[in-house]
């Protein structure tokens, strides 16, 4: 006898078969990604042996894509470009193979990095025209991966020198010194010495709260240029006590430290009260809205200008974790879309 279910019950199972097709879906693409980028690796390794180059060896990268197209008509990608990109591709990487991640795949004594393999063929390829040294390729690989960032904000974030902006300069807060030690190297990876908010468009003089809205507006390109995990909870958060109202200016979760996020906008220089003000929301967050389950919120106080001597004494005596940082307005969002359209028409 056919049995009846509730409407609730089964709009249960036909989200969770959704849910399983859908993550099926990306598996199989993941897989097919993979198999794509170690077939152009191959190709790619075939070239290299023959050590063709441009000059003498054209016309026969020329053959060799009228013959493949006649092979494959209904695959894209052997084009005369495509294929000296794939030899370009596994040259760049293979060289110095004993420094690179662990491999996808092995062939003979030369590896493919495995950030690389899951990374679409057009980021690859983009990646392979704009840098030139492994370890920053790499780094570039390694964030549109974790991130999820499309080909057009990849481009936005090469353009913007994201790799030397996170690497040369150190970072200032007092995590080694409020957090338990299991914390701290967590809490250190979330957190940047400077975030590009090129991405607002933002040309001229402007307020704290015209700051804070224009974020708001584009709060899921804000969430990539934070990092990895993070959730909105919302702007201008309201903590109570004895009455009195405190607002904080934007509050987030993230999932990999399992702490509360609080950010406090600051459109001029540091300055050291501004560190005393975000321990103090911190701790009527602490108290009045993170879990018994969760990690101490960390807070974040995004300047337009620092100076490290400042931060480091303001920071000293207080026993929140806090971190400072700066902010740039790195290419006009018109400037990013001319570069963009550019590229897409080279």
């Amino acid at each position: 006898m056919e049995k009846n279910i509730s409407t609730n019950k089964y709009n249960e199972i036909l989200r969770e078969i959704i849910a399983e097709v859908k993550m099926t879906r990306i598996i199989i693409a993941n897989r097919l990604n993979v198999s794509i980028i170690q077939l152009y690796w191959n190709i790619g390794k075939r070239l290299s042996s023959e050590k063709l180059e441009k000059g003498y060896g054209g016309k026969v990268v020329e053959q060799l894509s009228v013959d493949l197209k006649c092979e494959f008509p209904d695959t894209d990608g052997f084009s005369p470009r495509s294929l000296w990109d794939m030899k370009r591709f596994y040259e760049f990487y293979s060289e110095d193979e004993q420094k690179l991640p662990q491999p996808v795949a092995v062939s003979e004594s030369k590896i493919l990095p495995q950030v690389v393999a899951v990374l679409p063929w057009g980021h690859n390829r983009l990646i392979l025209s704009k840098i030139k040294r492994k370890e920053e390729a790499l780094y570039y690989a390694e964030a549109a991966v974790k991130m999820g960032w499309t080909r057009n904000l990849l481009l936005n974030f090469i353009k913007t020198d994201t790799y030397h902006n996170a690497k040369e300069l150190p970072k200032l807060h007092n995590f080694e010194t409020t957090l338990p030690e299991h914390l701290q190297e967590q809490a250190n990876e979330i957190l940047k010495n400077t975030y590009n908010l090129g991405f607002l468009g933002i040309t001229h003089q402007l307020k704290e709260r015209e700051l804070e809205q224009r974020l708001i507006e584009k709060i899921k390109l804000f969430l990539l240029e934070l990092g990895e995990g993070f959730s909105f909870i919302g702007n201008q958060h309201r903590l109570m006590i004895n009455e009195k109202e405190y607002s904080v200016d934007l509050v987030f979760f993230n999932r990999k430290i399992k702490s509360l996020i609080a950010i406090d906008l600051k459109i001029g220089t540091f300055e050291p009260e501004f560190v005393g003000k975000m321990n103090y929301y911190l701790g009527l967050l602490d108290d009045q809205v993170k879990m018994p389950n969760e990690n101490p919120s960390i807070g974040i106080i995004l300047c337009a200008e620092k100076n490290h001597i400042e931060v480091e004494v303001a920071l000293r005596d207080f026993h929140k974790p806090i971190g400072v940082a700066e902010y740039k307005m790195i290419f006009p969002e018109n400037e990013i879309k001319l570069l963009i359209s550019r590229e897409l028409n080279q």
